[in-house]
């Protein structure tokens, strides 16, 4: 009904010679903005592919498209920075090939608007991964850089030392700087810290974080000299529940490193994977005050078909583990955009890149899965109902932002509008 009188207001207000002053206007959510503090009902008003207004009580016929988002959350587009998605190569076995998955395909239905891709491609190879990829896909994809040359390519490809160039890797990301957010090693096997300072040099070099996936854990290079000693303020440990990572004593106490690594100013970002998540690990260290800074899904083929599935999974398991739905958003939201020094990102600021997420919490008996096929059951999980990238409908799991077919007549014609519909473009603003 609230469409249908919006629709009616609309055009009585262009008959009147006066055209709506919003696109799209998402009314009575729940708002939750970390950025500015804010986590109330509010209505969302977005024009030109910008955030126009964020106020309570907008009057739906300043609006040509209102959507109802009463009993759901509101929230900025969700930004999964550690995926995997240089798909399309050919390359076997590998994140920089037919390990990764094409973005489009899986974030816009998780309410995910911007992903990082974690290192698939390195200097040598990025060029390719930008024209393939990052140039092509609707969702924002930024990258961090391997420092190995040839990336993520498995097997001897990312042990090769002498592929691990700071200097290289450093001038590749200060070419594109609207695009590359971080330095990345990963899967290191050897007994030295060649990796991780390298990689760490590269970002000193241009400026930005380093995302560590630690590889083999070896007594030579102990995990609590890396978060202690090597990595930077800002910098990055990614698989913070890994199985390897000594994080609870044996009688279930949390370490006090890890806490004195966070007060240093190291991150923890979750990077489920699907190898990299356990209940025992996460359950166990939440309970005693140590959740993630950031959610990330460490999206590729194996984790999205096992137990990681999708950014609002690792979500929900969050949520079932203790969080609340505030925390969950604002480590899906704004502390991975600060993270990624993106700070454009992830909120809702008026001026800012319209990309808008609508959240439903369902109630229920659910059950989540860990890396080591372990269940825990839950009674509450997300799901998004609408997501809104760059001012477009991307997504819509219920269609709540069109109109019944039996109110359009026998002859309905296509429903799109070019200013706030990214699915069809048939019609001009203001008709129908």
């Amino acid at each position: 009904m609230l469409l249908r009188l919006t629709l009616l207001a609309a055009l009585a207000t262009a008959a009147a010679g006066q055209e709506p002053q919003y696109d799209l206007l998402i009314k009575n959510g729940h708002v939750i903005d970390a950025k500015n503090h804010l986590s109330a009902i509010r209505d969302v008003a977005i024009r030109d592919h910008k955030i126009a207004a964020v106020a309570a009580n907008i009057p739906p016929g300043r609006a040509f498209k209102v959507i109802d988002a009463r009993g759901m959350y509101v929230t900025p587009g969700l930004v999964d920075m550690h995926v995997h998605v240089y798909a399309g190569t050919g390359q076997k076995n590998a994140y920089s090939g037919d390990l990764s998955v094409y973005p489009d395909g899986f974030t816009f239905r998780s309410g995910v608007t911007t992903v990082a891709d974690a290192g698939s491609s390195g200097w040598r190879n990025f060029p390719d991964f930008k024209d393939r990829v990052i140039d092509r896909a609707k969702t924002r994809v930024l990258a961090f850089l391997n420092i190995v040359g040839k990336g993520m390519g498995g097997g001897k490809i990312e042990q090769d030392v002498s592929d691990m160039d700071a200097q290289a890797t450093a001038k590749r990301a200060l070419e594109f700087p609207q695009v590359v957010v971080g330095i990345k090693t990963a899967h290191f096997a050897g007994p030295e810290w060649v990796a991780v300072d390298r990689a760490v040099e590269a970002g000193t070099i241009a400026h930005i974080p380093v995302m560590v996936d630690f590889g083999t854990f070896r007594p030579e290079r102990p995990y609590q000299e890396l978060v202690l000693k090597h990595l930077r303020p800002g910098d990055i440990s990614t698989h913070m529940y890994l199985d390897a990572v000594p994080l609870l004593d044996e009688k279930g106490t949390i370490l006090p490193y890890v806490f004195e690594a966070r007060k240093r100013g190291v991150i923890f970002d979750l990077g489920h994977g699907a190898g990299s998540f356990l209940f025992r690990q996460a359950a166990g260290a939440m309970h005693q005050g140590f959740g993630p800074d950031s959610i990330s899904t460490d999206l590729h083929v194996s984790s999205m078909n096992s137990g990681m599935k999708d950014m609002l999974n690792v979500m929900s398991k969050m949520l079932n583990l203790g969080e609340t739905i505030d925390q969950v958003i604002t480590q899906s939201t704004w502390n991975p955009a600060r993270e990624i020094r993106r700070e454009e990102l992830g909120n809702l600021d008026v001026g800012a890149d319209a990309d808008v997420t609508i959240l439903r919490v369902e109630r229920g008996d659910f059950g989540f899965v860990d890396s080591f096929g372990a269940r825990m059951k839950g009674n509450q999980r997300l799901v998004a109902e609408l997501t809104v990238r760059d001012g477009l409908v991307v997504w819509d799991q219920n269609g709540i932002s069109r109109e019944d077919y039996g109110k359009l007549g026998p002859k309905y014609r296509p429903q799109g509008d070019n200013r706030w519909d990214g699915t069809i473009n048939s019609t001009v603003r203001g008709r129908r």
